[in-house]
């Protein structure tokens, strides 16, 4: 098998390639290893959306979920003992990956249950047992950038755990999740941890920011309005990873913990499928190339970038004076840039609390009938 030529210049260019999905069909028939073989894949990334799909679709999970009715397994068991299982399962599938980078691909990502999005303490210990579970070096636990959320990181990373940090939506959010990994990298030095086996990524969300600004863009109906439509995702993102830059590559602050081993907090551009068919379906990819950065795609945009993506290097560092000019135009003809990014930060835990709760109902429908038979 040979790589893809275009996911491979992807990854020549700094971009790790991960795989926004999940399911345990996808790992027993083998599709999983054929990524990893021919579209540069070193990576798999999931959220409840995905795993409610992967659950609901098919009798993959059948036998499991009979087996766990027989022992009197609750709904809340039976999901975590069928995530785990898959995650562990994947984890061993990109083990190689893992090796390959010295830990720094070959991840896979669980997320805490996003009901507790707006409770630290939960959330950290819910983090806790998911790694004791997984039990697997190349796991991620997903925890989201909410307010409640950044002191479960620092927390979390303080206990040695790597961790990847999800919806994040503004750059302002963003430099408040680098200074909570910073945080909890300070606390792991405290506790003896070897700071070369924490690792963190910070998934900055892309296509949702021109979903909500475009809706706003289209109301507000000027010219000037209409000519920034699909422009601001992109622009957010490049901020962001100047921000990265600054943090990591300039910053007293870091360096110093490099020193003792630490890993950079690396940029994941999450969210990258194109929701608006006026818009190119690689935009996300191509307009995003950056050293030391992650694209976890839909498989949709995968074959796309493999289809008729172009690479041609670098596309994000040293934009930021012209990503800030678009978001001052943003403001200028009215958007409430404040406002959108809460609002997108409430819908993203708002939509994940509605996926794992469709995951709770289906999975009980399953082990009624399961008890049934």
């Amino acid at each position: 098998m040979t790589q893809n030529a275009n996911l491979q210049k992807l990854s020549e260019a700094g971009v790790s390639v991960w795989l926004d999905d999940l399911s345990r069909d996808r790992i027993e028939s083998g599709n999983l290893a054929e990524l990893v073989a021919t579209k540069s894949v070193v990576g798999v990334t999931t959220n409840p959306s995905i795993f409610q799909a992967a659950l609901s679709k098919g009798h993959v999970y059948d036998a499991q979920v009979r087996e766990l009715a027989a022992r009197g397994a609750d709904v809340e068991a039976t999901i975590r003992t069928v995530t785990t299982d898959d995650v562990r399962a994947a984890c061993d599938v990109l083990a190689p990956q893992f090796e390959a980078s010295n830990g720094k691909d070959g991840r896979v990502s669980i997320e805490v249950d996003p009901r507790l999005a707006h409770d630290a303490d939960k959330t950290f210990a819910q983090a806790v047992e998911l790694w004791k579970i997984v039990d697997r070096p190349n796991l991620f636990i997903k925890i989201p950038a909410t307010e409640a959320g950044l002191p479960a990181i620092t927390k979390v990373i303080g206990e040695g755990i790597s961790v990847n940090v999800t919806l994040i939506f503004s750059v302002e959010r963003y430099r408040k999740v680098m200074d909570a990994y910073l945080a909890g990298l300070d606390a792991a030095v405290a506790a003896g941890h070897d700071l070369s086996a924490i690792h963190s990524v910070a998934s900055f969300f892309v296509s949702r920011v021109d979903t909500e600004i475009d809706k706003r863009l289209d109301k507000i109906g000027t010219p000037d309005a209409l000519e920034l439509r699909g422009k601001a995702g992109v622009a957010n993102a490049r901020l962001a990873y100047a921000a990265y830059q600054e943090v990591f590559e300039v910053d007293a602050r870091f360096h110093a913990l490099l020193e003792r081993g630490a890993r950079p907090q690396r940029a994941l551009w999450a969210s990258t499928g194109v929701k608006n068919p006026a818009y190119p379906d690689t935009l996300y990819v191509t307009e995003l190339v950056a050293p030391n950065t992650v694209n976890t795609m839909p498989e949709s945009t995968l074959d796309a970038v493999a289809d008729h993506g172009e690479i041609t290097g670098d596309t994000t560092s040293g934009t930021a004076v012209a990503s800030q000019q678009v978001f001052d135009r943003l403001a200028s003809v009215g958007i409430d840039l404040t406002d959108v990014f809460v609002v997108l930060e409430n819908e993203g835990v708002e939509k994940f609390e509605v996926s794992w709760n469709e995951l709770l109902d289906a999975t009980a429908e399953q082990l009624a009938a399961a008890r049934e038979s």
